[in-house]
């Protein structure tokens, strides 16, 4: 009986998510991609910000 709690998103957390798309992102400029490098960015930036607001309410409730 596996359940996921508020900040998940299926097996891996926002957090976990925002991790990979950094990573990727930091590949993506060593190669020279940089539209690829700044598109990943940007997600990870997203599942940042969606990891802290869901913590926020988290926390208030």
């Amino acid at each position: 009986m596996f359940e996921t709690g508020p900040l998940q998103l299926g097996d891996g957390g926002f957090l976990y998510w925002a991790i990979i798309f950094f990573v990727l992102a930091l590949l993506a400029a060593a190669v020279g991609a940089r539209g690829v490098a700044g598109i990943s960015m940007e997600i990870a930036r997203i599942f940042v910000l969606l990891f802290i607001v869901l913590a926020i309410v988290a926390l208030l409730l």
